[in-house]
């Protein structure tokens, strides 16, 4: 080649170069980065509708049912909780009583021995006034303790009235709580069972997960109302609080294969910021999980439910199978897709 014609090919070389590298420098960033691994595949695809199976009545009465069962059994804890303390105080109250009363019985047999002489009494037979002051300080002290331990006395037993009746009340409230348990439970069973699904199963249970850190409630026990407020660091979206902490809690107990929380959709927690998709494959949301992705997935849905109580979990779905505070793991009806059938990922709701 002369050295003319190998101008001609690095001048043709360099434009080229330079007609690719002013097009990759028009496009936006988002398309020259990596993409996320699994991300076209999430359960929902980004759209308006739900592909995770169920519908939005059922996924309206789960919702209702389990956030009320999950208030309740809140209520029930604080008044257990309540009644432990008044049952401690009334036994102290109790022991309190008893030495009251012994010290009114003995006071009462003092006076009865030895008299109790009146004011003029004491005047006229004391023969000196140091003997008289002696003889009315005696008087003063006697009836002032006397009408101290009667006085205390008196005190103690309203005040035990009081704690017996605040502790029939609690168990009064306990009552009703655990009635509203049981009408919520069997809310929920009987949507289920509509949707074709709500047989008892084994579902995963292990009791040995990791326990995570509680999420914050109100002072009576009961979980406080949030909004989707908070970004969403798997997706342009938001969350709540509570399943920001929730998915923060199962990343650092070792479940950090690609997950997928808000998307828009008609009905379901999603929108809400209340759910959060958890991908069994380590590549993302494919086909039903098998071998070491299933493992994965029942070690997932495991945690979820033990800790079910620190997180406020209304519910968790997987492998055909839904897991309700009050039932236990039933089975559940998809729509025959992986994504559908909860077979290729752990969909966890919390209230």
């Amino acid at each position: 080649m002369t050295l003319a014609a190998r101008r001609r090919f690095l001048v043709i070389a360099v434009t080229i170069f330079a007609v690719l590298w002013a097009g990759l420098a028009a496009l936006p960033q988002s398309a020259l980065a990596e993409p996320t691994p699994g991300a076209s595949e999430a359960p929902g695809g980004g759209g308006v509708g739900d592909d995770e199976g169920g519908t939005a009545a059922l996924r309206k009465k789960l919702d209702e049912a389990a956030s009320g069962y999950n208030n309740a059994k809140a209520k029930v804890a604080a008044s257990k909780k309540r009644q432990k303390a008044l049952v401690g105080q009334i036994a102290t109250t109790e022991k309190r009583l008893a030495t009251l009363t012994a010290d009114a019985q003995r006071l009462g047999a003092e006076a009865y021995k030895g008299g109790m002489p009146d004011p003029l009494t004491v005047l006229a037979n004391s023969a000196s006034a140091d003997e008289l002051m002696d003889r009315a300080s005696y008087v003063d002290t006697i009836s002032r303790q006397t009408n101290s331990t009667l006085r205390e006395l008196r005190d103690t037993q309203q005040k035990l009235a009081s704690q017996r009746a605040q502790v029939d009340r609690e168990l009064k409230t306990q009552q009703a709580q655990e009635k509203t348990m049981a009408k919520r439970r069997a809310q929920a069973e009987e949507a289920l069972v509509e949707a074709g699904g709500g047989n008892n199963s084994a579902g995963f249970l292990s009791g040995t997960s990791a326990a995570a850190q509680p999420a914050a409630r109100n002072s009576d026990g009961s979980w406080p109302t949030e909004s989707c407020s908070i970004d969403d660091p798997t997706s342009g979206g938001c969350l709540t609080p509570r399943m920001l902490h929730t998915y923060n809690q199962a990343r650092n107990d070792g479940f950090t294969r690609y997950t997928h929380c808000f998307r828009q959709a008609s009905f379901g927690e999603h929108p809400k910021g209340r759910a959060c998709d958890f991908a069994a494959d380590s590549g993302g949301f494919g086909g039903t999980a098998t071998g070491d992705s299933k493992s994965y997935g029942d070690r997932l849905a495991a945690w979820g439910v033990d800790n079910a109580d620190r997180l406020g979990v209304l519910y968790v779905i997987w492998f055909r199978q839904i897991w309700l505070p009050g039932s236990g793991w039933k089975s559940y009806s998809g729509d025959g897709t992986p994504s559908g059938d909860h077979t290729n990922h752990v969909h966890i709701s919390v209230q």
